[in-house]
Order: C-alpha cells, then structure tokens, then sequence
C-alpha cells in the first residue's frame, strides 16, 4: 500500500500575469462561474482527499493558513485565484484543519545574477534571445486558442479537463523547457548565464516534489496538489520515479464518474 498523490493542473484564476505565457482568465466571481466551482468542488470531494496541497511557497504556511482559518470563520473575504477559490472550500468541505503550502521560489541574489538580455546583447548572442522568445509563442498559441475558445461557451471543469489531458500537459511542459534549451546556450567560458532559468525551473518543481514527501505521514494518505499546469508534467514524473507513490489522473473526477 502507498500513498496516492493526484495533481490537479490549474489555469490562474485571478490573472498574476507571474507566467512565461498568461491565459487572460474571466471573472470567477460571476454567478455562472461560481456554480461551476461548486459543482467542481462537489466532484473533487470525490476523490477523498486527506490534505490539499497548494502552490504556494512553505514560508507562506503560517500566512496561508491564518486566511483559511479565517474563511473558516467567515471573516475571510475570498478573492479569485485558484487557492481561494478551490482549495479553501475544498479543505472546508472535507473538514480539514489546515491546508499545506509546498512551493519553493529561489531567492536570487540581485547582486550575483546577471541579465541575460544584456549578456546575450553586449556577447553578441542576441539570436538566441529572439529564437527562445519565437519558440515561445509558437508553441503557446495553439493550446491558449484552445483554452480561450473552451472559456467562450464552456464551464470552469471544461476548462480544466482539457488542461489536465496528457497531451495537453505534455506541451505545456515543452513550453516551459524547450525554449530555454536555446536560452541555455547564453553565456561564455564559466559564466552559464542562460541556464539559470532552466536550472531553477527544475529545482523548483524538485522540491515540490520533497515537499510533497514531507507531508505525507502514513500509505493511507491521499494528497490534493492544486497548482499550475505547467507543473503536473514533472511533479508527476518525479513522484512515479521515486517509486513511493499512485499517481492518480483529476480526469476521472472533472468527468464526473461514479456521481
């Protein structure tokens, strides 16, 4: 017997603009969507979650979890991402005592990092700049399209059912390596300038992964991991890899089997 880990992929709700590329999000506030959020709730319940797992960095936990108590309470005001959204109604309904923060942001250092587009331009490296940023949008605008087109006459689960397909995943996974392949090759002698991204890219869905681990407390264990799509691909591959966990798909539970 082991732990269950299964990764729900979401498009941010409240439009950070944070990504490479952003899906400009409609208003989750509406009465429409909200009724859609229930029903996805409902179905998510399904999966009997014991701990739900944000995308949010471990240093938040203490900040976090002050707001779900207070949401709890009914002094919290939910705003429109995903973790306000989902996760604290989610948590609420399957009467958790907490919710569990397991992202991690590298804390760079302003004054050892260099910038890669002043590097690529002062080296004459620039090319790669251009080939990058073109792979980029290339690459994003068939499942943005996608996306947007669901949105226009589909629901929050439409949405997220076709964010959470293996093909879908697997190029957004592609859209957050592949360029920065090329990005990579930025630098001279010892100075790796444009590996940095790349590197931290992985680092970072790597300790999602620890953190994950660290959160698991017994084989009956049944975590919810709510975070970015970009993520899943990874975060999957490492928690299959590690040979610890069931990786369970979101897409029979967004289809609605056995409601």
């Amino acid at each position: 017997m082991k732990p269950t880990v299964m990764i729900l992929g979401t498009y941010h709700m409240d439009n950070p603009e944070a990504d490479a590329v952003n899906f400009e999000a409609d208003d989750v506030l509406t009465a429409k969507r909200q009724r859609e959020l229930q029903q996805l709730i409902e179905q998510l319940a399904r999966f009997n979650p014991t701990k739900i797992a944000v995308e949010a960095d471990t240093s938040l936990d203490a900040e976090v979890n002050t707001e779900y108590q207070d949401y709890l309470n009914g002094v919290y005001q939910p705003g429109r991402s995903e973790g306000d959204q989902v996760s604290f109604p989610l948590a609420q309904k399957m009467q958790h005592p907490k919710i569990y923060c397991v992202d991690w942001f590298q804390k760079a250092n302003e004054e050892e990092t260099v910038d890669v587009e002043v590097f690529a331009k002062t080296h004459n490296q620039s090319r790669l700049l251009e080939k990058a940023d073109a792979m980029v949008q290339t690459m994003a605008q068939e499942p943005l399209t996608t996306l947007t087109e669901i949105q226009k006459t589909g629901s929050v689960i439409d949405m997220l059912r076709f964010l959470n397909q293996k093909e879908t995943l697997r190029v957004l996974h592609e859209i957050n390596t592949l360029p920065q392949f090329t990005l990579a090759q930025i630098g001279d002698a010892d100075q790796y300038v444009g590996l940095d991204w790349l590197l931290d890219w992985y680092e970072r869905n790597l300790k999602i992964f620890v953190n994950l681990t660290r959160i698991t407390e017994s084989a009956d264990d049944r975590i919810l991991l709510i975070i970015g799509a970009g993520h899943v691909f990874l975060v999957q591959q490492f928690l299959e890899d590690s040979g610890d966990y069931i990786v369970e798909s979101p897409l029979k539970y967004l289809d609605g089997e056995g409601m």
